[in-house]
């Protein structure tokens, strides 16, 4: 449960610092600035799967969604997104070292749910299984 809240904090972190990172002079930046929005979007889809069924997205992403269930996969998605945010500190040391660190804490938290054996618990207040069948 810690996990999902910790990627709803890190959705809002990369979302937000996605867009104030947008106005800086280094163009370079702008390529981290477009990671950390898509990672928001993508951090959204993942630990809200309700909007796989609401929001009209195409059969290949809903796939790669889907195939990111299990607690192994969503820390290695994780991990790949807080390693590009990492990235963004070669440049200049901007915010989005913030989004960086919280996205790592989730890979961790994911992870070590998953060396635990852990389920994944979804929620009924982000879409879980619950809120789900009762929409279909």
């Amino acid at each position: 449960m810690m996990a999902t809240r910790l990627g709803i904090l890190s959705m809002i972190l990369c979302f937000a610092l996605g867009i104030s990172n947008i106005f800086t002079t280094i163009v370079v930046m702008y390529i981290f600035c477009a990671f950390a929005l898509a990672s928001s979007f993508i951090i959204l889809f993942i630990e809200v799967p309700l909007l796989l069924r609401i929001c009209p997205t195409s059969s290949k992403f809903d796939a790669a969604i889907r195939q990111v269930s299990t607690n192994y996969m969503r820390a290695a998605v994780y991990g790949v997104m807080s390693l590009l945010q990492w990235l963004s500190a070669i440049p200049a040391r901007t915010s989005l070292i913030a989004a960086a660190v919280f996205l790592m804490f989730t890979a961790l938290c994911y992870l070590l749910a998953a060396v635990k054996h852990q389920a994944f618990v979804g929620s009924k207040t982000l879409g879980g299984q619950g809120v789900a069948q009762m929409i279909v």
